[in-house]
């Protein structure tokens, strides 16, 4: 079974060309860890003709700031202080776009186990999910034809976005993915511990005050358990040129 998370490299469109350039489009892809949603989101994007962000970067480079700043996970408000000095934006000049903070790129830093270990502590911080909202809407406004991935993107970010997916598959498979993942960069991990902190990472997402994981009532939802890459892009760009169809046909 292909991994979708390793792969990163776009390929070229197999259903059809970009999206019609005279209208908005914002696609949401959300679901819970290691179900492959930034490596799709980014494909997706790439078939469709659309810009891709990655949200769940925002909230890595912020928890890589926690641990590389040694600030204490009770300092909450020294955090977001630090973060908001970072100013998180993407460099829209490289594909797929990296995230920066300070003007520095920090791509390399955020897939680290350390950072996957903190992450949802970070994510459910409410005063820094207030902020990162605010920018991803920003993003949204500056990019209007979009693919964009995270935990609440269709929830609560874009809850009017025109096609909405949920990204799902078994804590085993994505503990495999993740496991797979990390070792390429170098990093190895037990799979079991790992099934553990993804069984742990997706109770605090849900159950988080502030922007829980959860599946929008108008979300497609696609299990990508025993999905190649080809057939999780494949199902999600039929599904996304569909519903651009039919209210395209319906203005």
């Amino acid at each position: 079974m292909t991994s979708v998370q390793t792969q990163t490299v776009a390929r070229p469109p197999k259903i059809g060309g970009a999206m019609p350039v005279d209208s908005p489009v914002i696609i949401t892809i959300d679901g819970p860890a290691g179900t492959g949603k930034s490596t799709v989101a980014q494909l997706l994007a790439a078939r469709l003709g659309l810009d891709f962000l990655d949200t769940g970067a925002m909230y890595r480079a912020a928890a890589a700031i926690l641990i590389d700043r040694e600030i204490d996970r009770e300092e909450i408000g020294e955090l977001v202080s630090a973060v908001l000095g970072a100013d998180l934006h993407f460099d829209w000049s490289q594909d797929p776009p990296t995230i920066l903070a300070w003007d520095n790129p920090i791509d390399h830093r955020i897939r680290q186990a350390d950072v996957t270990a903190v992450v949802s502590f970070v994510a459910s911080i409410a005063d820094l999910r207030h902020h990162m909202v605010r920018k991803q809407r920003v993003i949204g406004s500056q990019h209007p034809r979009l693919v964009t991935e995270g935990r609440d993107q269709g929830s609560v970010v874009f809850p009017d976005a025109a096609v909405k997916f949920y990204l799902d598959a078994n804590p085993e498979v994505r503990a495999q993915r993740r496991v797979e993942q990390l070792a390429k960069k170098g990093d190895v991990v037990d799979i079991q511990e790992m099934c553990e902190r993804i069984v742990e990472r997706d109770r605090m997402d849900s159950t988080r005050s502030d922007g829980p994981l959860m599946c929008p009532d108008d979300a497609i939802r696609i299990d990508t358990s025993v999905l190649s890459l080809d057939q999780v892009v494949d199902t999600l760009e039929q599904h996304a040129r569909d519903r651009i169809a039919m209210m395209l046909d319906g203005s």
